[in-house]
């Protein structure tokens, strides 16, 4: 395990050093989430990073990752435990006929012995080594009565079974939970958590994220790309690229072995950028060609 982040600056450097590049207000609230040891709850479009954090953060502290996918439906038995009754039927026929009394056998059926562990549960297990990074990741997706069952995770790290007890953790894990905000989260989730909206990068930032993530990419295409990516998301569209759109188009022109943007090369790829037909219907023709001629005279400008 590694040492957390002593300061600010040291947060946004080890967070850079594997090639994730924030601004100075995401590297903030990660620092004090980490030395106060509270959930950090990331809110903002998707393909902005947020799930990449997590990531990023147990790569940097060299701890497990422990991710939670939400989705609708997802309750108790999913998220954190739920008893193996298979097992528990099982022995209950192997103790018949035996002298073992029921108050025996009903408090070894619900020991640990046939408890299955969910994520939220093995993020808290106090026998875990080295406290995880647990990643909470698409909340939003999850149905709002879920919530409820968080809250006494992110106040006090623990949970309790009714049959077994409270399962605490020794050293909390670092939480991460992210949403795409497609619905708003309960105020009492929030309260519990330090939040920070992940909102697209300005063409500078977002122009560093690409030549660390694709370093192969011609110092020209990749100004290129950034500068329709903005431009893009100045237009009136069902889903705007995110960053992870910005860096597979570029991995994308790179397999074509594009040098420059040209309209017909924007038109034959729109589908790696863009994820809903209306969306590229609206770059279809001389729409593409007239941003394209817009990031041509941008770039030549800087």
């Amino acid at each position: 395990m590694t040492d957390l982040p002593t300061s600010i600056d040291d947060t946004a450097s080890r967070l850079l050093a594997h090639d994730y590049v924030p601004d100075r207000q995401l590297a903030t609230v990660v620092y004090l989430a980490l030395k106060l040891q509270r959930p950090l709850f990331l809110e903002g479009e998707p393909g902005t990073g947020k799930t990449e954090i997590a990531r990023t953060l147990a790569a940097i502290l060299n701890r497990p990752l422990i991710r939670l996918q939400c989705y609708e439906g997802l309750d108790l038995a999913g998220a954190a435990y739920e008893w193996n009754y298979g097992r528990q039927m099982m022995e209950i026929r192997l103790a018949e006929g035996t002298s073992t009394s029921r108050d025996a056998l009903a408090s070894e059926l619900f020991s640990e012995r046939f408890l299955t562990k969910r994520a939220l549960l093995q993020s808290i297990d106090p026998a875990n080594p080295v406290a995880p990074v647990l990643l909470i990741d698409e909340l939003d997706r999850a149905d709002e009565p879920f919530e409820a069952f968080l809250l006494e995770v992110l106040s006090d790290f623990q949970i309790t079974i009714p049959e077994l007890g409270t399962v605490k953790a020794i050293t909390p894990p670092i939480v991460v939970l992210t949403s795409n905000r497609t619905r708003e989260i309960h105020d009492a989730v929030k309260r519990r958590c330090l939040y920070h909206w992940v909102g697209f990068p300005d063409a500078a930032r977002e122009l560093e994220i690409l030549k660390r993530r694709v370093p192969g990419a011609a110092d020209a295409l990749a100004r290129q790309i950034v500068a329709f990516v903005q431009k893009l998301r100045e237009i009136e569209l069902y889903k705007l690229p995110g960053i992870a759109e910005t860096i597979e188009w570029a991995r994308a022109l790179m397999e074509l072995d594009t040098l420059v943007l040209d309209p017909e090369v924007i038109q034959h790829t729109l589908g790696v950028l863009l994820k809903y037909q209306d969306d590229i219907a609206k770059l279809q023709g001389s729409e593409a060609a007239r941003l394209l001629e817009q990031v041509k005279r941008d770039v030549q400008a800087v």
